[in-house]
C-alpha cells in the first residue's frame, strides 16, 4: 500500500483529502504545519508528499526547499494543493522541483489522476534497467513517454569490444553513454608510475561514462573490457535531452552518480587504514553482491589475480599470498581465474575486524 502524507493547515480540507485517499486504499498520514509535514516526512518515507502552499510558520514552498536538500526525502514525490493559480506562483514552485499542481476546490478525479500519474514515475525512478538492449530501449522509450518528447535516436548503435580491449581512455573527451548489454568492464585508473588501479567492475545492465558527461569534460579514467563485451552507444545530445527535460530521469541518474561517489569515498579510506586481509575479503563480498544482482547465485566470480590485486590495491603477490590463505581456511576455492565463495559469513567477519 503507497504512503501519502497530506500537509494542510485547514482541519475541514485536510480531513477531505484523508477520506477520499483512505477510500482510494492509500495510506495516509497527515500534517497540520509545515514544520510537522517536514518530520513527518523524515520519519514516514512517504511515496507520494501533497502540500498546501499558504500555511503559517513555514509555507509549501519552505517545506518543499528543506526535503529537496535531505537525500532521503528529495526524490519523494511533490504536489502543491494551494488556492493561488497565478502563473508566477506555479513557476515558483516548479523551480523548487515540485512534481504538481493542484488548485482548490479540485476535482475527485483530477487529484487521484495526478497522484497516480507521479507515483508511477516514481517506480519508474526506482527501477533497475533489464542488462539487455530491450531493457535500454524500454527504458528510454518510457523516458520519452513520462517528458512526452519524441526526438530522441531510435537507431542505437551496438558495437563489441574483446576481451583487454580499451572502450575510453582516461583523458578522451566524454561523447557517448555506453549501456553494457554483455559481458563485463572495469574501470581504471593509472598512479604516477604507470600502476593500474582498478576503480569498478562493471556488469550487463549498467551505464558507463554517465558521470563525465553530467558534468561535461575529459574521462578521468578508463574503461577497459574484461571479456567480450557488447555495447549499446547513446550520443551525449540524447543523454543530455533526457536529463534536462525529464526530471525522473535525472533524478534516476544522479542517484547512481551520488553511489558511485560514496562507494569511490567508502574505499579510499578503506585503502589509506585498512589491512590487505581485510580489503581482500570485502572486494570479494562486493563483487558477489554484483553477481547476485545480476543473477548468478553460485557465489563464483572469474577475475584475474591482477585485476583483483588492483581492486584491493596490493601488489599481486601480497594478493596471492591472503587468497592462498583464505584457500587453507576453506572460506574460498580456486581453479585459474575462477574463485568460488564458500563462506560469506567468515569473509564479513573478517571484514569486520574479527
Amino acid at each position: 500500500m503507497k504512503k501519502i502524507l497530506i500537509v494542510e493547515d485547514n482541519a475541514a480540507v485536510r480531513e477531505n483529502l484523508e477520506e477520499i485517499l483512505e477510500l482510494s486504499e492509500y495510506d495516509v498520514t497527515t500534517a497540520e504545519n509545515g514544520k510537522r509535514g517536514v518530520e513527518l516526512a523524515k520519519r514516514v518515507k512517504p511515496d507520494l508528499i501533497i502540500c498546501d502552499i499558504m500555511m503559517p510558520d513555514l509555507d509549501g514552498y519552505g517545506v518543499l526547499r528543506i526535503l529537496s536538500k535531505k537525500p532521503e526525502t528529495a526524490s519523494i514525490p511533490f504536489i502543491f494543493l494551494t488556492a493561488k493559480a497565478e502563473k508566477s506562483d506555479m513557476r515558483k514552485g516548479m523551480n523548487l522541483g515540485a512534481d504538481d499542481y493542484i488548485t482548490k476546490p479540485f476535482e475527485e478525479d483530477d487529484l487521484l489522476q495526478a497522484i497516480e500519474t507521479r507515483l508511477k514515475k516514481s517506480e519508474f525512478v526506482k527501477k533497475k534497467t533489464e542488462p539487455s538492449l530491450e531493457g535500454l530501449n524500454s527504458f528510454i522509450n518510457e523516458a520519452k513517454g513520462l517528458a512526452e518528447f519524441n526526438e530522441l535516436s531510435e537507431n542505437r548503435k551496438e558495437k563489441t569490444f574483446s576481451k583487454k580491449e580499451v572502450i575510453y581512455s582516461e583523458g578522451d573527451f566524454a561523447n557517448y553513454l555506453y549501456f553494457i548489454i554483455s559481458g563485463k568492464v572495469k574501470s581504471v585508473k593509472l598512479d604516477e608510475l604507470g600502476k593500474e588501479l582498478v576503480i569498478d567492475i562493471h556488469q550487463a545492465g549498467e551505464f558507463i561514462g554517465y558521470m563525465t558527461l553530467l558534468e561535461d569534460d575529459e574521462y578521468n579514467e578508463s574503461a577497459i573490457a574484461m571479456e567480450d563485451v557488447s555495447l549499446a552507444i547513446i550520443p551525449k545530445q540524447d543523454f543530455r535531452t533526457l536529463i534536462t527535460k525529464n526530471r525522473d530521469v535525472a533524478l534516476r541518474f544522479i542517484k547512481m552518480l551520488s553511489g558511485s561517489v560514496k562507494d569511490k569515498e567508502a574505499r579510499l579510506l578503506q585503502l589509506a587504514y585498512t589491512p590487505v586481509r581485510e580489503r581482500t575479503a570485502d572486494v570479494l563480498l562486493k563483487l558477489i553482491e554484483k553477481e547476485v544482482e545480476a543473477g548468478n547465485t553460485s557465489n563464483k566470480l572469474k577475475v584475474s589475480r591482477e585485476d583483483l590485486a588492483n581492486m584491493v590495491g596490493t601488489a599481486k603477490e601480497s594478493l596471492i599470498r591472503v587468497l592462498s590463505d583464505f584457500k587453507k581456511s576453506d572460506l574460498i576455492k580456486s581453479e585459474g581465474t575462477e574463485i568460488q565463495v564458500i563462506d560469506l559469513e567468515e569473509l564479513r567477519r573478517i571484514v569486520q575486524g574479527f
